[in-house]
């Protein structure tokens, strides 16, 4: 007997409601929607940020989805992911990369250096046989493919904020993830 659409969908659904729920059940701290493409992923928590929905609910979260409407995402299209726990304290490596392949994004916006380490940590195998040094290191402002994904390091979003300069980098940085077109 076959499934139609509409039961393999709402299947899909429950699959990843489970497995979002198991993560929150173990204090991984998350918010927007488990179905984007894109993952923003901070190793910092700002102003008022601890967990639940006020994760990229300050100024640079608000930055991040205002650069991505213009580079042509939909608005809900951004989840967020925080590299520390409920508690405060770092994701373990293997929970982080299970986080991460069960939002299951596209594209992979790690938002500063924190971050970087914590992505760098759990991918470690993934990166140490990219070619390039600045890949496997994910250098600042280097697109990288990473475990079926792109990924990019802005280096410190946050704290580019109050810098015009600076600001210009990260719209630089930001403006080589373009949305991906529908595979065909």
């Amino acid at each position: 007997m076959s499934v139609s659409r509409a039961g393999r969908r709402e299947r899909y659904v429950q699959k990843t409601r489970a497995e979002v729920e198991s993560l929150v059940a173990r204090g991984v701290v998350m918010a927007g929607n488990a179905f984007s493409s894109v993952l923003l992923v901070k190793g910092q928590p700002g102003e008022g940020e601890g967990g639940g929905e006020s994760l990229l609910a300050g100024a640079d979260g608000k930055a991040l989805r205002a650069a991505l409407a213009a580079l042509g995402y939909a608005p809900e299209d951004w989840a967020g992911l925080a590299t520390w726990n409920s508690a405060g304290e770092p994701l373990s490596p293997a929970l982080l990369r299970e986080a991460v392949a069960t939002l299951d994004p596209a594209t992979l916006v790690v938002c500063d250096h924190a971050a970087v380490w914590a992505v760098r940590e759990a991918y470690a195998n993934d990166l140490s046989s990219l070619e390039s040094l600045e890949e496997a290191m994910m250098a600042d402002g280097v697109l990288v493919p990473l475990a079926g994904m792109r990924a990019m390091s802005l280096g410190g979003f946050a704290d580019a904020l109050a810098d015009k300069d600076q600001k210009q980098l990260m719209w630089r940085r930001l403006k080589q993830l373009p949305p991906l077109g529908e595979p065909y």
